[in-house]
């Protein structure tokens, strides 16, 4: 076994490799951007190396740096986690000529899978069904406009480098065909460094299930059971879970030696995935799944694996790449319950998914397997990915472990930046996925109800009231000599707008609301660190609701701006209130009609219009890029450009002015 490593990444995927390397008596060397000095896997790690700025391509994309990282900290071998260099074949031969083992599969074998045409055309001479489309190399748009015809409407454009969903486009219609199509050629070239797509028939009820292959140096092939990975938006995954539902002994069957076959095709060592596309419309059969790529890596979600078969993945991979045999046969791996990962990212919901930045002022998740990088205190930067953290439950049947999932996301307090985990709660309650029934369009088809926001409770102000007010629980509240039992108006800022309620402090740790005829008190209260719990009445001038036992996470910070928040994690939904400093003034949004500002941190990619244009409602101005999305920038009415303030390729922050407009002559 090797004495140290080093792991070419970042993020929880370095922190989930220290952790075995640490089990396992490996001593590891992380490396990091300017931007990660801080960074928990820094911390983690035996010792760090900085290897450059921010960008990727200035830090983690510069394979030469990295190796002589490992060099010069007497690291015999590379993990390259997943993302960056993990699946770049000159990487490998680079590593390797440098004397040092990559923990991965070789060069040659990335090198076939590494591009899908490529690679379909080797799976269907190893007998592994592949999706109906065209593979070929020419790339002239009429010619792949008439390739989409002829397979038949809705198509796939797919980037034939690279993954996670990146460069991947569906079309539904011919007139929108050539616009999909330069949007994932640019993508694809932006992300992996190639332009080339492929066309392929988009299943209509498609179910995205992957088979865990494991490869050694002996010859050794075992797969480790599949995951359902249909629960997806953008064609990037969201809820994984092992094994899949519905699933029959037969297709299993069919699917594992389909599984195996390929990676023995390309005589495979280390972990792997073989990601099918399968026809949801019905019941499983074996004759409607089909091969669509192969991860030559270890995957995102591969806890769920871990989970339902009692194995460290990571172990096997340094055990592989060290020389030694796998350490379970086929025969002695089996499937024990069932498994659920849910990805907690820094995203808008409400807002098209957007991206959003900001420091982690407290963050508490709820009981799982946390795989995180982050901590109270972190930032999320505008450089990398927006995860913060994967929770993973397992139970003996799906039912539990959906349960458990459930219940960790309702415990789950960040504060600091927005989260999806509200989301995440609705997909959870989501009845048909509660059933088992799902494919890759089922968030789509029912977004507006997954993030529909609910209107805020009554409660929940008085909970942010009693931390603006910043009273000491442990004494009766009647005692405060400035309030007393006398009146206050409290005002409280919600979605920008202002609130204010009359608030009366009692004896006996009670505290009572008054509004338009409605009275809310909240009696016995108590508190411990965050978690505020009391007695919850609501009374109205005709009805009387029976009190009930609430509990909830109350944390207040200082916002970017300076403003004071009050995060308040209830009922699974957090809530961000603003209790204003009454001697500030806030700024004026005269004008801002006039401009169009960025709703994200990123990078402007394309400008597609000229000062002087007339424009109308609805245009494409021109695209930002960050966080490995795309955002078109629109014109939120009709006018003439009167100026950008930005070029092409320049680096914007969140709300910075990027447009400026004027009237357009007939108005």
């Amino acid at each position: 076994m090797f004495s140290k490593i080093l792991i070419a990444n970042r993020g929880e995927i370095a922190c989930r490799v220290i952790q075995t390397a640490r089990k396992m008596g490996v001593k590891t060397v992380a490396v990091y951007s300017e931007a990660d000095q801080h960074a928990l896997h820094v911390q983690m790690a035996d010792e760090a190396v900085l290897i450059g700025k921010p960008p990727v391509a200035e830090s983690y994309l510069r394979g030469d740096v990295l190796i002589k990282a490992a060099l010069k900290t007497g690291a015999e071998a590379i993990h390259p986690g997943y993302g960056f260099l993990s699946e770049n074949p000159e990487f490998v031969e680079a590593v390797e000529a440098a004397g040092l083992k990559f923990v991965g599969p070789t060069a040659d074998a990335i090198h076939k899978m590494g591009l899908k045409d490529a690679a379909k055309k080797l799976m269907e001479e190893a007998g592994v069904p592949v999706v109906p489309g065209y593979h070929g190399t020419k790339q002239e748009a009429a010619f792949l406009a008439e390739q989409a015809k002829k397979i038949g409407y809705p198509v796939l454009i797919k980037a034939r480098a690279g993954g996670g969903g990146k460069g991947m486009r569906k079309v539904d219609n011919p007139a929108d065909f050539n616009s999909s199509l330069e949007s994932a050629q640019r993508e694809g070239q932006s992300s992996f460094g190639d332009p080339h797509v492929l066309i392929e028939k988009y299943i209509t009820a498609p179910r995205h299930i992957e088979v865990q292959v494991f490869g050694d140096t002996k010859g050794n092939v075992v797969h480790l059971f599949e995951r359902d990975c249909s629960l997806q938006r953008r064609h990037q995954k969201v809820i994984e879970e092992a094994p899949a539902p519905g699933m029959t002994q037969e297709m299993r069957d069919a699917m594992t030696n389909a599984a195996k076959n390929a990676a023995k095709a390309i005589d495979y060592t280390g972990a792997g995935t073989i990601e099918f596309i399968v026809d949801g419309s019905g019941e499983l059969s074996v004759d409607g799944f089909w091969f669509m790529e192969m991860n030559t890596r270890l995957q995102v979600e591969h806890p769920v694996t871990e989970a339902i078969t009692g194995t460290d993945l990571v172990e096997w991979q340094l055990r592989v790449a060290a020389g030694e045999a796998l350490p379970k046969t086929q025969d002695e791996l089996e499937i024990n319950g069932h498994a659920f990962e849910a990805r907690v990212y820094a995203e808008d919901a409400s807002n098209n998914f957007l991206p959003v930045t900001g420091k982690l002022r407290h963050i508490e998740f709820g009981s799982a397997r946390i795989d995180t990088a982050v901590q109270s205190g972190s930032e999320i930067s505008p450089h990398y990915d927006p995860m913060i953290a994967k929770l993973t439950t397992h139970g003996k049947n799906r039912r539990e472990a959906l349960s458990k999932l459930n219940k960790a996301l309702t415990n789950t307090h960040v504060a600091g930046t927005i989260t999806n985990v509200s989301f995440l709660i609705s997909l959870c309650n989501h009845k048909d996925f509660g059933n088992g029934i799902v494919d890759t369009g089922l968030i789509e088809r029912d977004m507006e109800t997954l993030i529909a926001k609910e209107e805020m409770p009554e409660v929940v102000f008085a909970l942010a009231a009693l931390e603006a007010l910043k009273l000491d629980l442990k004494e009766p509240l009647s005692g405060w000599r400035l309030w007393g039992e006398a009146s206050h108006k409290i005002t409280l800022n919600i979605d920008d707008e202002k609130t204010t309620k009359t608030i009366i402090l009692n004896g006996n740790q009670n505290l009572t609301v008054f509004e338009e005829g409605e009275t809310l008190r909240l009696e016995e209260i108590e508190r411990s660190n965050n978690q505020i719990t009391a007695t919850l009445i609501q009374e109205s001038e005709n009805t009387s609701i029976e009190s009930k036992q609430i509990s909830a996470d109350v944390v207040s910070y200082q916002g970017a701006d300076f403003t004071n928040s009050i995060s308040v994690l209830y009922e699974g939904v957090t809530w961000v209130l603003n209790h204003p400093d009454p001697l500030s003034q806030a700024g004026s949004e005269e004008g801002a009609a006039d401009t169009l500002k960025s709703p994200m941190t990123g990078v402007i990619s394309q400008i597609k219009v000229a000062a002087g244009d007339a424009v109308k409602e609805g245009d494409r101005l021109g695209v930002i890029e960050a966080m490995k999305m795309e955002h078109s920038l629109i014109a939120p009415r009709d006018c003439v450009i009167a100026e950008w303030l930005c070029t092409e390729g320049s680096s914007v922050e969140s709300g910075a002015v990027l447009v400026r407009f004027e009237e357009s002559e007939q108005e």
